[in-house]
């Protein structure tokens, strides 16, 4: 019998997992490089900004047009997202952070793999260590707040220069590319 490589399914909606807030520490320092105007994928309880999208409202169905949008998408179902993100050539600007342990993925392998790095729309940047998450009923993080993968930052569009008052810390690489 041959070996079969099998890939981690994707669970549906998971509340615990896919409401998790993204850290003022790891957000911060991104947005301030990239001045965000909407959070797409976000909750009451997570929102980062204060124009947002929440589950009710469909981040997928909104248009991105002229945003410069953040987006912190629910892992159990990443593709839409990414898909979106290629759809919205509108759009300012779309930052987005995806599990870094899911590159064998077929999400990644069509959408992300071939066309990253090159120079044109898109550039990711795998982080050092784990980012921390708050959970979605607190407002602190626990131990064992991290999940079990790294964070890659994909960015599509345009890298302005950060702004000259910015520092941009040593454990936060920033993207520094010219777009098309």
């Amino acid at each position: 019998m041959a070996f079969v490589a099998r890939t981690h399914p994707q669970q549906g909606y998971n509340e615990q997992v896919d409401d998790r807030a993204t850290t003022w520490e790891d957000f911060t320092p991104l947005h301030e490089r990239y001045r965000f105007t909407v959070d797409v994928a976000a909750s009451e309880r997570n929102t980062k900004l204060p124009r947002f999208y929440t589950r009710a409202d469909d981040g997928l169905a909104q248009s991105w047009a002229s945003e410069r949008v953040w987006c912190n998408p629910p892992f159990s179902s990443i593709r839409p997202w990414v898909e979106k993100a290629w759809a919205e050539t509108v759009a300012d600007l779309v930052v987005m952070i995806l599990p870094a342990n899911r590159t064998e993925q077929g999400w990644w392998q069509e959408l992300i793999e071939p066309r990253r790095d090159q120079g044109g729309r898109l550039a990711t940047r795998f982080y050092p260590g784990r980012w921390q998450f708050v959970p979605f009923d607190d407002d602190v993080i626990r131990p064992n707040s991290r999940p079990p993968f790294g964070i890659v930052v994909a960015v599509w569009g345009a890298d302005p220069p950060p702004p000259q008052s910015l520092t941009i810390p040593q454990a936060l690489p920033m993207l520094s590319a010219d777009y098309d």
